[in-house]
This record gives C-alpha cells, structure tokens and sequence, in this order.
C-alpha cells in the first residue's frame, strides 16, 4: 500500500536529480558556512558538485517530452535498439554516423544512421526514451545546449544534431 498518490510519485521521480543535487548542494553549503577545520573546507567542493548534479537532473527534465509513445527503446552493451509497432532495429553507437531530429511526425522521432544500415527511427516518446540522453551526452563533440534546443519543435523540419567528424586519408609519398 503506497501513501503517496501515483501523479505525486510520477512527479517526484521526475525531478529527482533536481532534488538529489540540490539536497547535496544544502548540505555542503551548511558544512561551508557552519562548521570549521576539515569539514568547513569539505563543504565547498561538495556544494559544487551538488550545483552541478542539479543542473544535470534540470537537463535530464528537459530532454524528456513525454510518454506512451509507440515502441520500446533498450540500450545493452553499446547498442541502441528500437522495438516498434511497425519498424525497428539496432544501432552500435560506435559505429553511429550521424544522429538528427525529425519534427515533421506526432511525435518527433530521432534518426541514428549508421553507414551500411537503413537508419533507425526512434519516436522521442518512446518507452524508456529518455535512457538516450546518456548515449547522446557521450557522443564526442556533441552540445547538449544545441541537443536540448532543437527538441522543440518549431514546424516541420529534419534538424542535424551531431555528426562523426571523419578524418581524411592522408597521402604517404614513398620514394
């Protein structure tokens, strides 16, 4: 038997990273301002820390725009895959070439293309969509920021989010 009601508890997991983060950042502000020695010193970089945990559960909220869209999203050992009612596939996302948002669908879907494979479409609601944002984040050179910013909507359009830089090959002259 659960005391809590199942909106208020949806809206607390929601936004604990928020609280998480801020409850560390209190605690190592009153350790900073309180006490002296060791623990007055232990106190600053723990705030930090707590800041910089809420500031990425306050990211985490913004990349999650809903829920009980069509299709499972699961992430095992380096693969996104994506089970849907009428499509679906796997990605290796180190072999992931290219990652965009299309906004031209209800709802939005991500396009993860990789070289070789059709690309895979994953709507952003999505059952466990919001697992991406992990993957996404570690994408080398990605902006979170620019990620963030192209999930809203503004008309229909197809948005490049990141791309893998590739190198060129270099010439080797033998003589």
């Amino acid at each position: 038997m659960s005391f809590i009601r199942p909106e208020v508890a949806t809206l607390l997991h929601r936004w604990r990273g928020v609280m998480t983060g801020a409850a560390i950042a209190l605690l190592g502000l009153w350790w900073a301002l309180s006490s002296t020695g060791l623990l007055g010193w232990i106190g600053w970089p723990v705030l930090a820390t707590g800041l910089a945990l809420a500031f990425t559960g306050l990211q985490r909220l913004r990349f999650v725009t809903g829920r009980g869209g069509p299709g499972v999203v699961s992430i095992t050992e380096g693969q996104v895959a994506y089970f849907g009612p009428l499509t679906g596939g796997v990605v290796a996302l180190s072999e992931l070439d290219r990652l965009d948002i299309d906004h031209s669908g209800k709802p939005g879907h991500w396009i993860l293309h990789q070289s070789g494979q059709p690309p895979l479409t994953i709507p952003l609601t999505a059952e466990n969509a919001e697992a991406l944002f992990d993957i996404f984040a570690a994408l080398p050179g990605l902006s979170t920021e620019r990620l963030l910013a192209q999930m809203r909507p503004r008309g229909a359009h197809i948005a490049v989010i990141w791309q893998r830089e590739t190198t060129p090959a270099r010439l080797t002259l033998t003589r």
